[in-house]
């Protein structure tokens, strides 16, 4: 594939394709042009321009539009450190987006969620695990996040600028990472140091390399200025230094918070022209309506609105959504493509390379065969903790549960779930907790009336009451829009005690109608929403464990999403089967961590550990703590399986655990991933985006966005788990660290002078002169060897190139990902290290290779206190191995920076 950046920064607007947005625009009335500047953009029939409307997901897969591809969640796919597969992702993502599109037609009217103008990735830095958003990012580090940025837009956009498959929205520019209550007025006084080395570096990649069509701005007020008003930020910067030439989408709502929350002007039609005027040229939200009254009263000029209208039209003339060969090279993408099965074994690759295996003492994984296993925890069968958020619907999700068992067989595995994800939070009611007749679960009888009249459609048996049926069918035969299902069965609880029953829809937002639900038991209803929006839940009192009789009846007449049948059972019963469970086994498989009910965007839950989709205390909730606890006093082995989309900070099982996996939330594939992974098919070879830290006391205030103490590259304490931490079913050993520079433009001294590079660089003494090079080798030995700086130095503003042979030493086929971190000479404001190159290699038992990286001077360069960056002189080390100096084996070499080259912005 052609490098798109090889291509030109402005070849994301060609001028046939400007001048045909200018002369459209040129023809629409004030209204018109005002009503083309907001998200739902509504048809202009006169001018043969269909509704378009700009709002679609893809973060890890299209998004809330039906059945698709679910990958795992964006922090998960980060654990790869695999840039080549961030990129079919993002390819996968643009086809389905470009099949669904299809499917309504070029020139048809598009809704939200049908069109081709993704809103992914979010690049945002996760600077504190706190935050419930978090799991959407790529982690902690600047460089890391930009690679696997450029990756995914690559891979969405394609590899014809001139005709994109759909176009890329990075998000949110710029210093935004919570916390979520509050988000949508707070203002962030950061440091123009931190602003430069650590919040812009990625959005700069984004799209100066990965040549994003679109960006979208943030909630948040940088300096007292709500970002989407910012004019050093959208115009100075985004535009002039960074030479962005596509448009900029609000965040929903921002707009209207500037004038509710932020308070920066007196109303919507004074925010609107000062965002517009700033360079915000889409508004996702409605307060762009007042921009009539905003021309009229003289806040912003017409033209001002014609050159945001420009943007807008020539992204839709490229996208082949506008013009007479509407759908262009892209029109015959069918149905067919969207979870293909392709893409589903794309989707269980990339869950497979996110896995982080965290400890492993005692060879314990992989497991031998035959071993009977005890599955327990909350995460261990349920759909919300493969999907996450922003996500599509997976047409068979496997849960973790559900993989082991075809892994291992089914009477190899026996599961209790132990407990919820924290206390008072429901998780779904198990299977061993429904009943109907001898088989397991609740008879479900499907209708295509909404008053159950006639006969069901289709009658089977529901294994649990899980189910995400966001913008599709239940059943074959029933429409996505109209559908009534009845469960009937038994429920069996486990033992005597207070219940609470909760039946939680997933609840549409900015839609007209609910889906309304009816909860029996024993006859009576006990738990009844009507379909005004609200969970519908029971406290109900059990004297036994005998069988109640329950029906639960749903009405799908709204826009609504899904339904789950949840509970609360009370901790002695649920740990007593957990119990009964690890009695039979021969080792104990606990699936523990968080789930998107507890941590995400702006959630309402309240309680201890949780605030409005963030954390309070990054531990493994208590619940879960007692239950790793409890089943340990077996003495049986303990492998535990943290699913979660963030840091959790895993002390207890670190000490007393005899493995730990980290899978995240792992897409429709993941209990496949998961069971291979632990089976020993598969080598793990992820790596952690993110520092575990082992307490919430080792973090920094919350609100505070300074970088001092956050993540691998300030923190000077001792992290449960480093960044890019990872273990292996192999081993690998390095050596052979080579450093090449090219010759000084000064005159070099006498223990400078170049030495005539060997044959890894040329083959004949022409091509060696032309190279003039240098060569710096540094031999591996057991302890890492360094060279006297003063004897290799590098002229500020030169490349370095350093190459190194990775051998894998163990009997397993294996992934390694080679890291190269820069320790930077000592200054105030310098990070510990910086990763500053990466790739992930597969080696075959005993095969060794060279890798070589290329270090361009950004990577190499420093920040100042005044946000300027530079090479600056001095004597730098450089560390090569599976993680971070002082956490794995590696080899190293220091090499002196000789003047100073100021970069641009």
């Amino acid at each position: 594939m052609a490098s798109v950046a090889a291509i030109g920064v402005h070849a994301a607007a060609p001028s046939d394709d400007h001048a045909r947005a200018a002369a459209l625009v040129a023809k629409m009335t004030l209204p018109e042009k005002v009503a083309q500047l907001q998200s739902a953009a509504p048809a202009i029939p006169r001018l043969g321009i269909p509704a378009y409307e700009w709002w679609s997901e893809g973060l890890h897969g299209i998004a809330r539009n039906g059945y698709a591809t679910v990958f795992p969640q964006a922090i998960g796919l980060a654990a790869s450190w695999n840039p080549d597969l961030l990129q079919q992702v993002g390819r996968t993502v643009s086809i389905e987006a470009r099949a669904k599109f299809n499917a309504v037609g070029a020139g048809r009217d598009h809704a939200r969620y049908q069109g081709l103008t993704i809103w992914s990735p979010n690049i945002n830095i996760f600077r504190d695990p706190r935050w419930g958003r978090g799991q959407e990012t790529y982690g902690e580090d600047p460089y890391l996040t930009g690679r696997l940025a450029v990756g995914f837009i690559r891979g969405v956009q394609g590899d014809d600028p001139l005709h994109p498959l759909a176009i890329a929205t990075p998000k949110h520019l710029a210093v935004h990472s919570g916390p979520e209550p509050g988000r949508h007025g707070f203002d962030v006084d950061v440091s123009p140091h931190d602003l430069e080395a650590t919040y812009l570096p990625a959005f700069r990649a984004a799209i100066t390399e990965g040549q994003a069509g679109s960006v979208m701005c943030a909630y948040n007020a940088l300096h007292g200025t709500p970002v989407c008003a910012d004019r050093w930020l959208l115009a100075t910067r985004l535009r002039g230094d960074w030479d962005f030439a596509g448009y900029v989408v609000s965040d929903c709502d921002a707009v209207d918070d500037m004038t509710r929350f932020h308070y920066f002007k007196p109303d919507n039609a004074q925010s609107s022209a000062a965002a517009l005027r700033a360079g915000t040229d889409l508004d996702c939200g409605y307060a762009y309506a007042d921009l009539l009254e905003a021309v009229r009263k003289g806040y912003v000029k017409e033209p001002v609105l014609d050159t945001a209208l420009v943007r807008l039209f020539a992204a839709r003339y490229r996208l082949g959504e506008l013009g007479a060969k509407r759908g262009g090279r892209y029109a015959d993408i069918g149905p067919d493509r969207v979870d293909s099965e392709a893409h589903r074994q794309l989707a269980l690759q990339a869950a497979l390379q996110s896995m982080v295996l965290l400890k492993n003492a005692h060879a314990t994984l992989p497991l031998r065969a035959g071993l009977r296993l005890a599955v327990i925890g909350p995460n261990a069968d349920t759909v919300e903790t493969l999907e996450a958020n922003y996500h599509g619907t997976a047409r068979a999700p496997v849960t973790p549960l559900q993989g082991l068992r075809q892994r291992f067989g089914a009477d190899h595995v026996s599961y209790a779930q132990g407990t919820p994800i924290a206390d008072g939070v429901p998780v779904a009611v198990p299977e061993s907790a429904l009943r109907t007749g001898a088989d397991i679960g609740l008879k479900g009888d499907y209708y295509d009336t909404l008053d159950f009249s006639g006969k069901p459609r289709i009658t089977r048996t529901d294994r649990t009451i899980d189910f995400d049926w966001d913008h599709v069918a239940p059943v074959q035969g029933l429409r996505a829009d109209r559908y009534a299902v009845r469960w009937n069965g038994e429920l069996v609880p486990p033992g005597a005690g207070d219940y609470t029953l909760v039946v939680h829809v997933d609840r549409c937002f900015d839609c007209a109608g609910h889906d309304p639900v009816r909860l029996y038991v024993d006859g009576k209803p006990v738990a009844v929403d009507d379909g005004d929006g609200t969970h519908v839940e029971a406290t109900l009192h059990f004297a036994d464990t005998r069988p109640r009789a329950i029906r639960l009846e749903l009405v799908h007449s709204g826009q609504d999403q899904g339904v789950r049948l949840q509970w609360l059972a009370p901790p002695a019963a649920q740990l007593a089967r957990a119990e009964a469970a690890v009695r039979r086994a021969d080792a104990v498989i606990a699936f523990v961590g968080l789930s998107p009910d507890v941590e995400g965007e702006e959630l309402q839950i309240d309680v201890p550990g949780f605030d409005g989709g963030d954390r309070t205390d990054i531990a493994l909730p208590a619940p879960q703590r007692a239950l790793l606890e409890d089943v340990a006093a077996s003495g049986k082995p303990l492998v535990v399986v943290l699913m979660s989309g963030s840091a959790v900070a895993l002390n207890w099982a670190q000490q007393h655990a005899d493995a730990i996996l980290a899978a995240w939330y792992p897409g429709e594939q993941g209990g496949r991933a998961i069971a291979q992974t632990l089976a020993g098919d598969y080598n793990p070879g992820g790596r952690l985006p993110v520092t575990f830290y082992r307490s919430t006391k080792d973090l920094p205030p919350y609100v505070s966005y300074a970088m001092k103490e956050r993540t691998y590259r300030y923190f000077s304490g001792t992290p449960l788990y480093p960044f890019g931490y990872g273990l292996s079913y192999t081993r690998f050993a390095y050596g052979g660290l080579e450093l090449s520079m090219p010759a000084s433009r000064e005159k070099p001294t006498s223990a400078q002078r170049p030495r005539e590079c060997g044959s890894d660089f040329s083959r004949d003494k022409a091509s060696r002169e032309e190279e003039s090079c240098r060569r710096i080798s540094v031999a591996a030995a057991a302890a890492p060897t360094t060279t006297p700086a003063d004897r290799h130095s590098l002229q500020a503003g030169q490349p370095l190139t350093v190459s190194v042979d990775v051998r894998n030493t163990g009997q397993r086929a294996g992934d390694e990902v080679v890291q190269v971190y820069l320790d930077p000479p000592a200054a105030p404001l310098a990070p510990r290290h910086a990763l500053v190159g990466f790739r992930r290699v597969h080696l075959a038992a005993g095969e060794s290779r060279r890798v070589r990286f290329e270090l361009s001077p950004r990577q190499l360069s420093l920040v100042d206190a005044a946000g300027l960056r530079a090479v600056e002189a001095g004597r730098y080390r450089l560390f090569i191995g599976g993680g971070q100096p002082g956490t794995t084996e590696g080899v190293t070499a220091t090499f002196t920076v000789v003047g100073r080259a100021a970069l641009p912005r």
